[in-house]
């Protein structure tokens, strides 16, 4: 294919995505591969209020953040350079709906030991939807409630443990709400 000028033009090359929230078990868009990596310098949180996907404005869920410090453990999707417009497009939509995360290019590290720059969304401590809980039971209690357009917050808790746990990827804090969470609907 020729491009202006007659320059030649080169198709787009493959890129990475590092998710490590519901991107992990409903990613929305092609890969061509996908697996565990290591994004250091940040760390997975419960710190954000949903309002649309896993909550409403009045009763607002609580989803998943990265804020910086320590390390964080993922998934990393290889996706086709070819599929990239597409794809960001998609994810700017899905992710950058509030403007509570920043889009950010980070480094990353599959379990293999090979260094990518994949794309992430890390949260905004600036924003009016930045809630840093530390207590369980408060988590716990947000989530319970909570449901929006894409669902309920437990399923969205409940998935992501489950989808980390699958990978062998272990998060003590999100594994603590999930354990809560399923203690509490047993009793229910």
């Amino acid at each position: 294919m020729t491009g202006v000028e007659g320059v030649r033009a080169e198709p787009e090359q493959d890129f990475w995505v590092f998710a490590y929230g519901s991107l992990i078990w409903n990613p929305g868009f092609a890969y061509k591969s996908r697996e565990p990596a290591r994004l250091r310098g940040y760390h997975r949180r419960y710190c954000i209020q949903s309002k649309i996907y896993r909550g409403t404005a009045d009763a607002p869920g609580l989803v998943l953040g990265l804020e910086k410090g320590g390390d964080c453990e993922g998934i990393a999707y290889e996706v086709a350079g070819q599929l990239r417009s597409v794809t960001m497009d998609y994810l700017r939509e899905r992710e950058l709906r509030t403007s509570v995360y920043h889009e950010t290019i980070v480094g990353i590290e599959t379990r293999d030991g090979r260094a990518h720059v994949a794309y992430t969304y890390v949260a905004d401590p600036a924003h009016s939807q930045y809630v840093p809980i530390n207590e369980v039971g408060a988590i716990v209690n947000i989530i319970e409630q909570a449901a929006g357009t894409a669902g309920s917050n437990y399923e969205y808790a409940i998935n992501t443990w489950s989808n980390l746990s699958a990978f062998g990827i272990s998060d003590p804090a999100v594994e603590r709400v999930a354990v809560e969470l399923m203690r509490r609907s047993q009793r229910a």
